[in-house]
């Protein structure tokens, strides 16, 4: 028996090497698929391409417009007090709104013709061919129940044009009548229909009401600046021409309809002013005439100084008297109107009136009441969006009146106190000679109806002025344009077709790696049950079943030369009759390999080593070191038919290794395994070997392996990489905890380290010379070497 223990090389015990390596252990196990990554990636980025040629450009039109707003620029709104105007004072928040009026979109789609879009058919999808069509559709009639269509025409020339339908297709001339659920239409040539001939043209037509409401959901209003009053409108559009012609046209709709609505409130005053003018005017022909014919038949032809004075002053105040008149008047006017039950027509004029709080209420009158006459053109009176609506409105006109109440009392008592002080003035001068005084009543009732026809004629000067001016509050800064087309729909097509053709394999590799419920790293055994890990061996890539040989080194050789070489220290540095199990829970785990090649790896360091085949019910031992067959075994031995000396084969290839068979198959191994002789005989093998390494069948299917697990001095437990299944970790736990395996410890076999991700901290390709490496093998090799991944 040879007691020299040959040197042994040690190695290092792998480590953990922190969180970040569980990482990367995911990333090499998925580089592993690199072909299924490569094809899904392929795919996504080919359907990537064609969607990007498909794919429809995109532009934004833009334009600015200046809006005067009195709320921010306070100096206009004085200019027009001058001038005793009308005008309501404009808020940039309420313009806004109307450029994002229905009205104002209806008038564009109607005048641009944008319920009907022509497309021509391409290689990636069809092409728009606004203001480039070569036909022109005409609704004669269109039918009230409008239903959107489609209509396919192939240009013949410029006098015909063939139409398809399910029926079938037909040579019709142009500006003939057609008739479907759309209405009464027919088609005209287009300018440049000879560049067309031969080619199919699509024309689409759309409901009128969802193609306004469209383009106004995609119409954006908003301030440049929330200090200024620039107005930036923008629009998308799949067409850039299209894009900037709607905003030209909302911009020229917009400024008629403010021009509009200054002419109709300019013209409202000059007809209140025509009217005063008109009866002005007969009053004072008739008071001239009087002093004419008074004059005359008495022969007056100057008066007294006292007399003059006397009539300056009674002048003055019928001056101010008849304007308190007009104030008086127009404040009736507007009783009237707040008296009305509906109430709904114009407001009137206030001309004359200087009141900030009453032209306040009263522009937020005509605001209300203008949202008001705007959600009726959309909603029926019925929805309850009128109701808070309406009550502001009451509310507003129950302010006006109170406010109109106490104005006309405020004018009537300045008008009888005018009337006391021409009372005063009519007596100072009841000493004049009654001729005089007759003379002075009838020019003082001259000279006030003068006055205020003066007074009305300048101001009808001014207001028509005003409604002769073309010029427009509002000034266009920018005439729409359109930007470039941006390429951030096809970088996010790319940028999602590289995530997917990714992120879909990974997907994959995950559910089936969730739902295999494998073991791929010991840190999963860790987690549910505390036995130290002794062994880690690759999955070896040669068909030889004994890797461990004298001829060269190899990484699963030495793998198992680094086992040997703990069983030394774990078996306390007993140097004789060592006896270690080797088990696992089911088959294929890898027992018989790691038994084989350990009981090899034993005899090549210099210790007489035993392995016996203790599988009595599927054994694999002496197939595997090509043992003759038929001989005697443990079963025969156990019976009491065979001796020791009968059943010791001896090893030729191997020098200090034997080898026991497991005999002819029985169906009973547990009981022969209970029987004295099998004690008996591994304290004879005791005796005679150092190393006895014992074989045994796996114990979750049978209890054989619990039974030598008695006789044994350690046992090693195989664990196999995406092999043995997660749920026996809980089998391996209550053994434990039940104490029926004595000294355990685990092996991990069948490790891949690329397809799985689990590696050493030493590099492989030492023992890998030999080999011929690809570039994509070296890859992996040299990445996952790189670090501890257990």
């Amino acid at each position: 028996m040879i007691t020299q223990q040959a040197q042994l090389t040690t190695f290092s015990t792998p480590q953990n090497t922190g969180q970040g390596n569980k990482l990367v252990k995911i990333l090499v196990r998925y580089l592993y698929h690199w072909p299924l990554f490569l094809i899904s990636l392929f795919i996504a980025l080919l359907v990537a391409v064609i969607y990007s040629q498909t794919l429809k450009p995109g532009y934004e039109a833009k334009a600015t417009l200046l809006i005067q707003d009195e709320k921010k620029t306070p100096e206009q709104q004085t200019a027009l007090k001058e001038l005793n105007l009308a005008n309501s004072p404009k808020i940039i928040e309420n313009e806004m709104e109307i450029l994002k009026s229905r009205d104002l979109m209806a008038e564009v789609v109607q005048e641009l013709n944008l319920a009907v879009v022509y497309l021509q058919k391409g290689r990636f999808g069809a092409k728009d061919l606004y203001k480039n069509t070569p036909v022109q559709f005409h609704f004669v009639s269109p039918r009230s129940g409008f239903e959107a269509g489609e209509i396919n025409v192939v240009v013949k020339d410029n006098r015909t044009f063939i139409l398809e339908s399910p029926e079938g297709t037909k040579e019709y001339p142009f500006s003939k009548t057609f008739r479907n659920e759309s209405g009464t239409w027919k088609l005209s040539p287009g300018e440049n229909i000879k560049d067309f001939e031969g080619e199919k043209i699509t024309i689409k037509v759309a409901d009128p009401e969802a193609t306004i409401l469209g383009y106004q959901a995609r119409l954006d209003v908003g301030l440049l600046n929330k200090l200024g009053t620039a107005v930036l409108l923008s629009i998308n559009d799949q067409v850039a021409t299209r894009g900037t012609d709607i905003l030209n046209s909302l911009l020229k709709h917009y400024n008629l309809s403010a021009k509009m609505k200054k002419n109709e409130e300019t013209q409202s005053t000059i007809d209140f002013i025509d009217q005063r003018l008109g009866s002005l005017s007969g009053e004072l022909s008739d008071a001239e005439a009087g002093i004419e014919q008074f004059k005359s038949s008495r022969g007056l032809t100057e008066l007294s100084a006292d007399s003059k004075v006397s009539l300056e002053n009674m002048q003055v105040n019928d001056r101010q008297l008849n304007e308190v008149n007009v104030q008086i008047s127009v404040v009736e006017g507007l009783q009237r109107y707040i008296s009305q039950n509906q109430g709904n027509g114009r407001v009137p004029a206030t001309l004359g009136i200087d009141d900030p709080a009453l032209s306040s209420l009263i522009e937020k009158l005509s605001q209300l009441q203008l949202q008001r006459e705007q959600l009726l053109a959309t909603t029926p009176e019925t929805n309850p969006d009128f109701e808070p609506l309406d009550r502001q409105i009451v509310m507003t006109r129950a302010a006006i009146r109170e406010n109109v109440a106490s104005m006309k009392a405020s004018l009537l008592s300045t008008r009888n106190k005018l009337l006391s002080y021409n009372s005063r003035f009519e007596s100072s001068i009841k000493d004049m000679p009654t001729q005089e005084r007759q003379f002075i009543s009838k020019k003082r009732q001259q000279a006030s109806k003068e006055n205020l026809y003066t007074y009305l004629l300048q101001k009808r000067e001014e207001v028509s002025v005003s409604y002769a001016s073309s010029l427009s509050n509002e000034r266009v800064v920018d005439q729409a344009y359109a930007v470039p087309a941006r390429g951030l729909k096809k970088m996010m097509a790319f940028a999602f077709a590289f995530f997917l053709g990714l992120g879909l394999p990974a997907g994959v590799l995950f559910v089936r790696s969730s739902l295999r419920e494998r073991i791929l790293d010991m840190s999963e055994v860790r987690e549910v049950v505390d036995v130290p890990v002794v062994g880690h061996i690759e999955l070896a890539d040669s068909t030889d079943p004994i890797v461990v040989n004298d001829r060269g080194a190899n990484v699963v050789s030495e793998q198992i030369r680094l086992l040997r070489t703990k069983l030394y220290h774990l078996n306390r540095k007993k140097e004789t009759g060592r006896v270690t199990l080797i088990t696992s829970s089911v088959s294929g785990e890898g027992k018989s390999f790691v038994s084989s090649n350990l009981a090899v790896a034993m005899a090549y360091s210099g210790r007489k080593t035993l392995i016996i085949e203790l599988d009595m019910r599927k054994p694999k031992i002496a197939s595997v070191f090509q043992m003759e067959p038929g001989r005697a075994g443990m079963s025969d031995y156990l019976r009491g038919k065979a001796r020791l000396e009968d059943i010791l084969r001896h090893h030729p290839g191997v020098p200090g290794m034997d080898f026991i068979g497991s005999g002819p198959v029985t169906g009973n191994p547990a009981e022969l395994l209970e029987t004295p002789r099998l004690e008996e005989l591994f304290a004879a093998l005791r005796e005679r070997y150092d190393e006895i390494i014992v074989d045994s069948p796996p114990v979750h299917l049978v209890p054989d392996g619990l039974i030598l697990s008695r006789l044994s001095d350690l046992t090693l437990y195989i664990i196999r990489q995406g092999f043995t299944d997660k749920a026996e970790l809980h089998f391996i736990k209550e053994l434990k905890e039940q104490n029926e395996i004595g000294e355990m410890r685990f092996v991990f076999n069948g490790i891949s380290r690329i397809k799985f991700g689990y590696g050493f901290n030493y590099n492989y390709g030492y023992y890998d010379q030999g080999k011929k490496n690809t570039p994509m093998t070296f890859l992996f090799s040299n990445f996952s070497n790189r670090f501890v991944l257990d």
